[in-house]
């Protein structure tokens, strides 16, 4: 069988009008030849909505409850694809989780699809039918429904072309693809027709919402070639595929920042083997992910600063850990919440000198202070005020001729 996944998002299906033109997509792929594995988000805001009432019913809701609680919501918009398809003269049924089943693994909230039952889909898709099937959740050990975290539904979508030796999984979403910058920032960012796993992984955790970082991974791990698009227009979109298929001359692929960031820096900590691991442990513990790390050395061997950077909303609870923190003592604790982390991400950097330089020079040109620094093979990530981001996403544009 020559099958493809479509993957619809909450913007895709947000309204029964939108609803009548994802069907309509879906049916153009039947009639290509392929056999239609659909995956479908919830309607938008269904899901905030769901969250929204569970803190209003308990500010520690279970969590076992909460995943049957917001998964309910792609119930809805798989149950209306499918009655639309029915409508329109096409075989086609719902499939919630526990119906095909898919199996995952891990806490609540975050779990990851482990497995995937396709006898029943296979049988279904061999007598003509369009499965439409329930993104953002599975089967836990426990018989219970659990969800994959925010986004998940593009990693249910992933693993179903895995598990089907999919010819093609398609990403619809409300743009046109992933472009060089934030298009809502940058007016002439451009559409980057092709990305590698590598560079849309750094794009998507360092600030980029077109998809999300666990999702990349799993397509990396698995080669699922992915194609981005927009379900609104009928045009070319994004493919996010391995290296060795790029053919690219620019070194430097696309620009991100992010608008939540917090500077955290403890002043006068001891100077001394596993104080850094002391600092760290108890956010870890408590699930703090923490960024941009920097540890000064001091001249005297006795005192250190160390800067971090963390989510704003972690900030609160960051601060209470540190104060409890009986391991550390510091003389003082500086937060900065007015920062942004600006980046510049592309494979071309690992092969062309120089790159540092010109992204240092051309932010000091604008006048922008950098305040912190982290780099990978493939990515520069400076930290600078919340003020410059536009100005800052704007000169690195131009610098890298992403303009063209």
């Amino acid at each position: 069988m020559k099958i493809v996944v479509l993957k619809f998002g909450g913007t895709s299906v947000g309204t029964i009008k939108r609803i009548k033109k994802v069907s309509n997509i879906i049916v153009s792929y039947v009639k290509k030849g392929f056999k239609v594995i659909v995956v479908s988000s919830a309607m938008s805001g269904s899901t905030n909505d769901l969250i929204k009432k569970s803190k209003n019913i308990s500010k520690n809701f279970n969590s076992s409850e909460y995943d049957v609680l917001v998964s309910s919501g792609e119930q809805i918009s798989c149950a209306l694809i499918a009655g639309r398809l029915n409508h329109i003269g096409y075989k086609s049924q719902s499939w919630m989780s526990w119906q095909v089943p898919i199996f995952a693994e891990g806490d609540h909230k975050t779990s990851r699809i482990s497995k995937i039952n396709k006898n029943k889909i296979t049988d279904y898709l061999k007598s003509g039918g369009i499965p439409v099937i329930t993104g953002f959740q599975g089967l836990n050990n426990n018989n219970r429904i659990t969800t994959l975290g925010r986004g998940g539904s593009d990693a249910s979508a992933i693993m179903f072309a895995k598990f089907f030796k999919a010819k093609k999984c398609i990403i619809f979403t409300d743009v046109e693809g992933v472009y060089t910058t934030d298009p809502n920032k940058i007016k002439n960012a451009k559409k980057i027709r092709i990305i590698s796993y590598e560079e849309m992984l750094e794009m998507a955790s360092l600030g980029a919402k077109v998809m999300q970082p666990h999702s990349i991974q799993d397509a990396r791990l698995n080669r699922i070639k992915i194609d981005v698009k927009s379900s609104f227009v009928n045009r070319p979109g994004t493919i996010i595929t391995k290296r060795k298929n790029i053919n690219r001359k620019r070194t430097i692929t696309g620009l991100t920042s992010t608008k939540n960031d917090a500077k955290v820096t403890l002043v006068g900590v001891k100077d001394k083997p596993g104080v850094a691991a002391s600092v760290f442990k108890p956010l870890s513990q408590n699930y703090v992910n923490v960024d941009m790390v920097v540890q000064t050395s001091s001249s005297t061997n006795r005192e250190t600063d160390i800067t971090f950077t963390i989510k704003s909303e972690e900030l609160p609870k960051t601060v209470k850990l540190i104060k409890q923190n009986t391991k550390i003592k510091y003389r003082d604790l500086l937060i900065n919440k007015n920062v942004s982390k600006v980046s510049i991400i592309g494979v071309g950097m690992i092969t062309t000198p120089g790159v540092t330089y010109r992204m240092f020079k051309t932010l000091a040109d604008n006048g922008i202070n950098i305040l912190v620094i982290s780099t990978s093979e493939i990515k520069i990530s400076v930290l600078i005020s919340k003020k410059n981001i536009k100005k800052a996403l704007s000169a690195l544009h131009k610098e890298f001729k992403l303009n063209s």
